[in-house]
């Protein structure tokens, strides 16, 4: 089971997968080539022209070998990391050596051996430099800070569901004992798999199961008032997800979508799969205006925020209001994540 150390341990190579560490490595590198551009330039002006000639060939160079990274970093990250680390670097040592000498032949400029050096040495260097900045970064996300903040995220929805819980529960218990007595059993089980440790992935199926009992205790109170809709679609057996990432967000459409309402509501949950993402989508009646509505990011933002400690900039969440063909008005939540059929 995947933990969330392994996605911050500085004892790792960074996962060349993630658009966050794509992101950075183009940004990264290109700031490094600008800096170069400058301090051999007279002036801003010819830095950038010189810039513009570096990007000729640090483009071509610098998505190549992140495309290998991409393909081969899963082999790379069975190396101890030293090697890991050193293998990256030959590499960009390498292939700068071979695009700088296929640039000077196309352009028919003969470059001397120093300057061909000199290309090798600029890519070694711009590797081990970017490097260097995932490693420090590991470091600032240290294991500890980032459960240490997962623990207080989480430890904000305990408290706003066992209190919902317990509200469907005491409602029961002078009409229905045996009814509530049930629930309260049912409750111990919910609150055994919330005790789970919340550092961990845990399997898509779980974290349903979870959601399902959940609703259990709201039909308790709400009844005939709250319907619910599933549909799976591709669902890998090997996907895993954050703990809590789907019940918040039913919790929030039953508080903020039937509650309010007199009629009935439905909510609606679609879980897919496309390619390489998995697709949540949440939708639940919205009803305008009053203390319902407000408030009602603090569960989204709670998520947001685990998502990206999770997955950095692999995963996303989208909420909206939109107004149906009827004239109603419906809540929208749709979560992409990674699902690469193995944990991130």
């Amino acid at each position: 089971m995947a933990s969330i150390k392994q996605n911050v341990a500085g004892q790792r190579l960074p996962d060349f997968r993630n658009a966050g560490v794509i992101l950075r490595s183009l940004l990264g590198v290109n700031l490094l080539a600008l800096v170069a551009a400058i301090v051999q330039s007279q002036g801003l002006s010819d830095g950038l022209q010189r810039y513009a000639e570096f990007a000729v060939w640090v483009q071509p160079l610098l998505l190549s070998n992140l495309c290998f990274l991409a393909l081969f970093g899963k082999l790379l990250r069975r190396m101890p990391v030293w090697v890991g680390r050193v293998v990256i670097v030959i590499l960009a040592f390498a292939s700068s050596l071979f695009l700088f000498q296929l640039w000077s032949l196309v352009s028919f400029d003969q470059s001397g051996w120093q300057q061909l050096l000199r290309a090798g040495l600029l890519g070694g260097l711009a590797a081990a430099s970017m490097l260097s900045y995932f490693a420090l970064r590991a470091s600032a996300l240290s294991p500890a800070l980032v459960e240490a903040r997962l623990q207080s995220l989480t430890a904000r929805i305990r408290p706003h569901f066992l209190f919902n819980s317990l509200n469907a529960v005491i409602s029961l218990i002078r009409s229905d004992p045996r009814r509530a007595e049930s629930a309260l059993e049912e409750l111990a089980e919910l609150f055994r798999a919330l005790m789970l440790d919340h550092r961990q992935l845990i399997p898509l199926s779980d974290e349903i199961a979870l959601c399902h009992q959940y609703l259990d205790l709201e039909k308790l109170r709400l009844g005939e008032r709250l319907h619910v809709e599933w549909q799976e679609d591709r669902l890998p057996a090997s996907v895993e997800v954050p703990p809590l990432m789907l019940q918040p967000l039913l919790e929030n459409a039953v508080y903020h979508g039937i509650e309010p309402s007199a009629e009935c509501g439905t909510i609606c949950v679609r879980l897919l799969r496309r390619a390489d993402e998995l697709h949540v989508h949440l939708s639940n009646p919205c009803i305008g205006g009053g203390e319902h509505q407000r408030g009602s990011h603090m569960a989204i933002d709670n998520i947001r925020e685990r998502l990206a400690l999770y997955y950095d900039l692999e995963a996303r969440l989208d909420t909206g209001e939109v107004v149906l063909a009827d004239g109603r008005h419906e809540y929208r939540v749709h979560i992409v994540l990674p699902c690469r059929g193995e944990s991130p």
